[in-house]
């Protein structure tokens, strides 16, 4: 029984589903969503390459080639050619005449003439001659107003003949300075002396004669030889003779250009100064050679120095140069190792200090400058001009300083401050200097200089007199001949003025002088060729300038004139 209960409850679920499809029915689902749909692919690794061709197979070009030339002949037709005419170059025409007039105040007068031949091609022959003087007052630091004025005057005949190869050349010569000793110790009362007693007078007279090749080729044998005489006083028993004569020989040797000077002066003061005579005699030998990128030179100076002394002082002082160039034309190294002989005669020292003590003038050393170490740059500025910065360092023997005198109770020779004596020391010095110069345009040039020095003596404490610095700079202008113009700057550093006190020969008064600043302008308008107008303004800052110890300077100076032509 239940066996067939079992296989009948069966048959009827087996029939179910098919009484289902007789009769349809509905159906109901729910489908709940909680992201929106996104379809997406696994990653599959993707792999890229170019095909490599290469081709084996190569193509070599083969040009055959034939040119048949073939003569090809122009029509022309000769026209005749005029011939060139030579003409010369036009040169400036010389006048035989020059006169130039001015005056200042200061009661200053300036007059020039110079007489000459035209252009010759035998020679030359002329007279030149000047005139300048001051006649003021000037105020000292007491307030005194003393006479503080000078004269010089200066003539020269001259004369010039060309010969086949050579020149012979001579002049006659002139010269006259005149100088008041004007300053003094203004602490001294009850002093006013006369011009005559304050006057200075020196004149010097001589004649030179010159003889030299006129060689054109560097490689040629020349020479230049010159023989002169001086006749330098003061007054009728305070004299020298001077006999000189120097010469040159130089020519090409195997590649080098070799040479040598010779200098001998000769010295004869009066009795009175000293009974025998003086005299310095030299020879220098010397080679030269020089390329485009460098140059040298090596010598020496032989020298005998018999000045009041029982005998004569040899020296020996090297004459070296060679320079190189670092960046042609604007940058080129040089070097330098000299030493000369300073000459302190009497006709160069009065252009320095024309105040000294009559005797003491022609009784001084001549300077040594032992040894001169110095080396710097030159070269082009890249504004239309050049420049040079150096240093030196120099060995100096005897150099040469001044100290006025104060001795108002001597009996015999009083002394108030407007005299001065040498003094001599030993010492190094140190300089720096630098130079530039130029043209801007065709109308503008300018100018400049600069020096540091630093003194190491061996007696004195500071080089009396001597400038720790000095600056000048300068500019011109030209426009078109017509109207020139130029201005300039100087300054003068700090110095150290000495007095001797109590006739102790050694500096015991000490001024210290700061640095002067001088501007000077001038101005000329040129009428025509032969006729023109100036005029001068110098120490326009008004600047109070002591050029000694108790010698204050002429300020403002002002100063017109013309210039005409025959």
């Amino acid at each position: 029984m239940k066996r067939t209960l079992i296989i009948n409850i069966l048959f009827l679920l087996f029939l179910l589903p098919a009484a289902a499809q007789t009769k349809p029915q509905s159906l109901k689902r729910e489908v709940t969503l909680y992201n929106p749909y996104k379809p997406s692919l696994t990653d599959a690794t993707k792999r890229s390459f170019l095909p490599e061709l290469n081709d084996t197979s190569r193509v070599r070009p083969d040009f055959k080639y034939k040119i048949e030339t073939v003569p090809y002949s122009p029509e022309y037709t000769i026209s005749p050619i005029k011939a060139a005419s030579l003409i010369s170059d036009p040169l400036t025409k010389l006048y035989k005449s020059y006169l130039k007039l001015g005056f200042g105040n200061y009661l200053t007068p300036l007059a020039e003439v110079s007489v000459a031949n035209e252009r010759s091609k035998k020679g030359a022959i002329g007279l030149i001659a000047r005139h300048y003087s001051t006649n003021g007052k000037l105020k000292l630091d007491n307030n005194d107003k003393v006479f503080g004025g000078y004269m010089d005057n200066d003539v020269s005949l001259f004369g010039k003949r060309f010969l086949k190869g050579n020149y012979l050349e001579g002049s006659m010569d002139y010269m006259q300075k005149t100088r008041y000793a004007y300053g003094y110790d203004t602490s001294i009362v009850d002093y006013s002396p006369s011009k005559k007693d304050i006057r200075f007078s020196y004149q010097d007279a001589g004649a030179h004669i010159s003889f030299g090749s006129l060689t054109l080729d560097s490689a040629s044998f020349s020479y230049d030889f010159d023989l002169s005489y001086d006749l330098f006083f003061v007054s009728g028993d305070r004299y020298q003779h001077n006999i000189g004569f120097t010469g040159t020989m130089a020519t090409m040797f195997k590649g080098f250009y070799a040479g040598s000077d010779i200098d001998i002066q000769y010295f004869k003061p009066s009795s009175q100064i000293y009974s025998e005579g003086k005299y310095i005699a030299s020879v220098s030998p010397f080679i030269k050679k020089s390329t485009s990128q460098w140059s040298f030179k090596a010598g020496l100076q032989l020298l005998l120095d018999k000045n009041m002394t029982a005998s004569p002082v040899f020296h020996i002082y090297p004459d070296a140069s060679f320079s190189f160039s670092i960046v042609p034309s604007y940058v080129s190294f040089f070097a330098g190792l000299n030493g000369s002989l300073q000459t302190n005669d009497p006709k160069h020292i009065i252009d320095i200090n024309p105040y000294l003590v009559s005797d003491t003038l022609f009784k001084l050393k001549n300077t040594s400058n032992v040894l001169a170490v110095s080396a710097g740059l030159k070269g082009n500025n890249g504004i239309g001009g050049n420049y040079l910065i150096s240093a030196s360092y120099s060995f100096v023997n005897d150099m040469l300083l001044y100290t006025s005198i104060v001795d108002p109770y001597s009996v015999f020779s009083p002394q108030m401050g407007n005299l001065f004596v040498p003094l001599n020391d030993d010492g190094e010095v140190f300089n720096i200097h630098g130079e530039m110069n130029g043209v801007i345009n065709d109308k503008i040039s300018y100018s400049g200089k600069a020096n540091w020095y630093k003194y190491t003596l061996s007696t004195f404490d500071k080089p009396w007199n001597m400038p720790l610095w000095d600056v000048k700079a300068g500019a011109s202008y030209n426009l078109r001949d017509k109207i020139l113009a130029n201005a300039d700057l100087t300054v003068v550093g700090k110095r150290t003025l000495a007095a001797t006190a109590s006739g102790i020969f050694l500096p015991n008064v000490l001024f210290e002088a700061p640095a002067h600043v001088n501007i000077n302008l001038g101005a000329e308008y040129r009428y025509s060729k032969i006729l023109s107008f100036w005029i001068k303004l110098n120490n326009i800052s008004f600047n109070r300038y002591y050029e000694w110890a108790w010698y204050p300077s002429q300020r403002f100076l002002f100063m017109a004139g013309f210039t005409y032509s025959l």
